[in-house]
């Protein structure tokens, strides 16, 4: 039998400290070991029992969750899912958290407890389990390479500016498309990603890589054209598609139920990236728990789209790629550090010759 996934749940409210704990204890695979008001109390504990997983709220007093998390990172790397309000003012600050090594981002209940309950239970549990099989390798090497590592050398265009690039991510994504998106040059074809992300934190997410990349990155509108240089992030909670009107590529952004349990959905940008763009199109499938993507990338692999998988080294949790190499969907695996220089590459000469609508 798998062994038990030990959990330390780390929050100033009492409420959520119970909340979580009997959440998680419905789970026959996770037992809750310890919880702690703040970050100070917390290290007492864990030095009697370590965690395989620490949930993490930021605002806390003595020390806040970002604090604690770098030391953390820097003397004995453990998995940490940040459990945060979902406020506007604070998606920066739990984006920092990302940043500085945090596996995934849960919201945490305001007033209503119930509702919680109710509505983010399969995810916290789904996030504590993806978060005890990270590879924490992996996310210390996201988290210095943040911090900044040479650029890779800029390459000249080698798509046309009708081409575009299709992503799709999950747990461990948002350091990894830092990685990627600031090692592309302006001149990039046009970019789609879907990542999966709570409400309200996407326009914030693309707001920080903004200020951090050559390309523009933007929270996509309904109706927003794909442009070279252009990274378009689907808005947590909805779904984006592209389409095509004459020569143009656009994303439609909109409402509709979860699929694969995800909304937006990987797969609902691939399929319809295999129906628009075809041959003109790459798909890029990184770290993340599950296998949402998979089948839509096989769609855009069977269209004569060029595909490409984060390997297993580099994944901070292995199951999306994985699931698409299984399926036959994907045409290389690479490191992390390799997938900007292949999308400004290109297609190797065999996929490149089919190219064209």
């Amino acid at each position: 039998m798998a062994r038990e996934i030990k959990v330390m749940v780390v929050d100033d409210s009492a409420v959520v400290r119970r909340v979580m704990s009997t959440i998680l204890e419905r789970d026959p695979g996770i037992r809750v070991i310890a919880t702690a008001h703040d970050p100070i109390f917390a290290i007492e504990k864990m030095r009697r029992d370590w965690p395989d997983v620490l949930t993490l709220d930021i605002e806390m007093p003595r020390m806040d969750g970002i604090t604690f998390l770098g030391q953390l990172m820097a003397e004995r790397p453990t998995p940490v899912v940040i459990c945060s309000s979902l406020t506007t003012a604070g998606a920066e600050t739990t984006l920092q958290a990302l940043a500085a090594g945090a596996v995934a981002i849960i919201s945490k209940p305001g007033l209503g407890v119930g509702s919680f309950l109710e509505d983010s239970s399969d995810n916290l549990i789904a996030a504590i389990k993806a978060a005890a099989r990270a590879n924490m390798r992996a996310v210390q090497h996201g988290v210095r390479t943040s911090v900044r590592c040479p650029a890779t050398p800029r390459l000249a265009m080698a798509q046309t500016t009708e081409r575009l690039v299709a992503i799709g991510t999950s747990t461990g994504g948002t350091v990894a498309l830092e990685v990627l998106l600031t090692e592309l040059p302006r001149v990039s074809p046009g970019i789609v990603i879907v990542q999966h992300m709570p409400e309200m934190y996407t326009a914030a997410f693309a707001a920080r890589l903004d200020g951090l990349c050559e390309i523009s990155v933007q929270e996509a509108r309904n109706g927003q054209r794909v442009l070279p240089g252009l990274a378009l992030i689907a808005p947590g909670g909805k779904h984006m598609q592209l389409t095509r009107s004459g020569a143009q590529y656009l994303v439609e952004v909109k409402d509709g139920p979860p699929v694969n349990r995800h909304r937006p959905s990987v797969d609902v940008l691939f399929r319809s990236v295999a129906k628009y763009a075809g041959k003109n199109a790459m798909g890029v499938i990184m770290t993340g728990m599950g296998d949402d993507g998979a089948r839509g990338l096989k769609e855009m692999h069977d269209a004569g789209s060029y595909t490409l998988a984060q390997d297993e080294a580099t994944c901070i949790v292995y199951g999306m790629p994985r699931e698409a190499v299984k399926r036959g969907a994907v045409d290389r695996s690479l490191p992390l550090a390799a997938l900007a220089t292949a999308i400004m590459s290109g297609p190797p000469a065999a996929r490149a010759g089919m190219a064209g609508l």
